[in-house]
């Protein structure tokens, strides 16, 4: 159904000095620069900026590239083998950073004859793992699993139960699975599981529990994925990690989807209370979730099979619109994840053939120079103090510090607009802005006060939030920014932060999604026998001015009489419709079928004409 990306890069690192060891980031690499820049003896200098090189490979692989080039050019020209081995290990960690295979595969491969020759075990297993990470990117699945099990091997007899062993077992399980080998993947991901959990190794663990979900989803395993989706979400979100939070809700929204597709109703009884319609709303809205993520950081291979999960959940139900959509939404990602796998195809190509051009030519040189200079080629050695071991964990993972600022900018883009958090970060404050055009929707519940009466305050939250869950999905796929919730009413805006001239259109479509989604949810609770939800719908279209409010807890809200009257709008409207002013109408009239009210006398407004949108034209 949907494989994890876990591939595990780790690489060996020299340790400079107990100051620097307490260092890391960019921090670190200043270090090591002042340092270098202070470097009388070439081998020193060589060791320096191979660690550089290393450390940028995080941050910023194009400078960690010209260390590790440097680093290589010094080594060749004091013919210091080691050197010269190190620093194509650690160039090659930039050059696997920017996904560039071919010329990350050239300096590994090369690196692997110079650690041989030296026996140096632990970088030896490190560029082997390298290796086989390559071409598991490349879905090179039987060269990528030799290299893994080499490497298996020696991290065995050097690093038992280390986190370099769980990383190798769990990218070999890894292998299985794209191999639909599904018991060798599982025995391979449970070791991984194993050692993570006896030894304390807890960055490998969310990406093991995610890919064990993602097993039992193949085999039908659906409790299972449910408990290890849930195993994982809770420590993925510790550590801000956004994509195995994304592929948690995926499977987790699978796995209840092929729940009620197979009829299995002992899970339904115990998990929903055999409520079949809350186990395939709590489905749709952790695949709506997921998408919401993917969508933000870009994974499009999870992305089609997501929108593919709820096409087949929609077909399921019979709401064939929706499940259309979600088809034609499955079909642009799988186009977009093909283009992109010719194109890496066709550039790898080229890359490999300059490589291998450049290979020879470099090979038949060395040779000439070897023989000139057999008589005189001695190897120069030096002590380097200890090693201090690096784990890249989950494809080339960026460092903790980037990691934390990832996790606040996305708590901050959670309130606010995406370009007043960015004038935020930038001057400390946002200015308010004067919009003259926007379509502004309330809605709100009928009768809420008195349904309220009658649940308890954990089932009307979960009401509540199942309503508005769903408003915030249907908003974000037509370009409206939410402003707030007050109790029952939901308020949201078409055309701000930054002004289109479709949002008159997008808030109207997005009213007709919500007032869908309410039918559906109204018939839900009747037949379940519960108390009827039922909706107003107001919509305005005006000038307002919008900005941020307060120095705690910041709020992006707007104000004018445009939000007066759309309010008004919607006290004005009647119960399953949806109220427009005529300011709105004009905008929407060749779109949507309207039916004019007439002037209706609005509170505190006086008379305003109004319409309820009937359909799309």
């Amino acid at each position: 159904m949907r494989k994890t990306i876990m591939l595990l890069c780790f690489f060996t690192a020299a340790t400079v000095s107990n100051v620097f060891a307490q260092k890391q980031g960019q921090d670190l690499i200043d270090s090591l620069i002042v340092e270098l820049q202070s470097a009388r003896i070439d081998t020193v200098k060589v060791y320096l900026m191979s660690q550089i090189s290393f450390d940028y490979s995080n941050i910023d692989p194009d400078k960690g590239l010209k260390y590790g080039t440097d680093a290589y050019d010094l080594a060749r020209s004091i013919k210091w083998e080691k050197g010269v081995g190190n620093a194509l290990y650690y160039r090659g960690a930039n050059f696997l950073a920017k996904s560039r295979f071919p010329e990350a595969l050239n300096d590994y491969l090369a690196a692997l004859k110079f650690f041989e020759k030296s026996g140096d075990k632990s970088k030896l297993a490190g560029t082997l793992s390298n290796i086989g990470n390559i071409y598991g990117y490349q879905k090179k699945n039987e060269k990528a699993l030799g290299y893994f099990l080499k490497a298996l091997n020696i991290n065995r007899e050097i690093n038992p139960k280390s986190n370099f062993e769980a990383a190798n077992l769990g990218n070999i399980g890894l292998i299985y699975f794209d191999l639909k080998d599904y018991d060798k993947a599982r025995d391979y991901i449970l070791q991984t599981i194993d050692i993570c959990v006896r030894h304390n190794h807890h960055d490998m663990l969310p990406y093991a529990l995610v890919t064990l979900s993602g097993i039992n989803l193949e085999t039908k395993e659906n409790l299972d994925a449910l408990v290890n989706s849930k195993k994982a979400m809770a420590l993925a979100r510790e550590t801000g990690d956004a994509g195995v939070v994304a592929n948690c809700y995926a499977n987790t929204g699978t796995a209840i989807r092929q729940m009620v597709m197979q009829n299995n109703q002992h899970l339904i009884d115990s998990i929903f209370r055999g409520n079949r319609q809350a186990a395939l709303r709590e489905a749709k809205v952790n695949l709506d979730s997921a998408v919401q993520i993917l969508n933000k950081i870009g994974d499009q291979v999870l992305l089609a099979s997501t929108y593919e999960s709820l096409f087949e959940l929609e077909e399921y139900q019979g709401n064939y619109k929706d499940a259309l959509a979600y088809h034609k939404l499955f079909k642009t990602s799988k186009d977009s994840v093909f283009n992109a796998d010719k194109n890496e195809k066709i550039l790898q190509s080229a890359l490999e053939y300059e490589f291998d051009k450049k290979e020879s030519a470099t090979k038949a040189e060395q040779e000439k120079k070897d023989a000139r200079n057999s008589n005189i080629r001695k190897s120069i050695t030096a002590a380097l103090a200890g090693a201090l071991l690096f784990l890249g964990v989950v494809y080339r993972q960026r460092n903790r510090i980037k990691s934390e600022k990832k996790r606040s900018d996305e708590l901050l883009l959670n309130i606010l607009p995406h370009e007043v958090a960015e004038e935020l970060k930038a001057k400390g404050s946002a200015d308010a802005r004067q919009f003259d055009e926007v379509t502004v929707m309330f809605t709100d519940f009928k009768g809420f006060t008195q349904i309220a009466e009658k649940l308890s305050p954990a089932e009307l939250v979960a009401e509540i939030d199942a309503c508005f869950k769903a408003f915030d999905n249907i908003i974000t796929r037509h370009n409206i920014e939410k402003i707030k919730t007050i109790g029952d009413s939901y308020m949201c805006a078409g055309g701000l932060p930054v002004h289109n001239e479709t949002h008159a259109f997008d808030v109207v479509q997005a009213a007709i999604e919500i007032q869908q989604f309410m039918q559906a949810y109204l018939q839900q609770r009747k037949q379940t026998g519960k108390e009827p939800f039922e909706i107003r719908i107001g919509i305005h279209t005006g000038p307002v001015v919008a900005g941020i409010v307060g120095i705690k807890k910041f709020a992006y809200d707007i104000w004018g009489d445009t939000v007066n009257i759309a309010s008004r709008m919607e006290s004005s409207g009647e119960v399953g419709k949806i109220n427009i002013s005529s300011s709105t109408y004009e905008q929407v009239k060749d779109k949507f079928r309207c039916l004019h009210r007439g002037k209706v006398t609005a509170k505190n407004k006086g008379e305003i004409d109004m319409y309820f949108v009937e359909a799309v034209s």
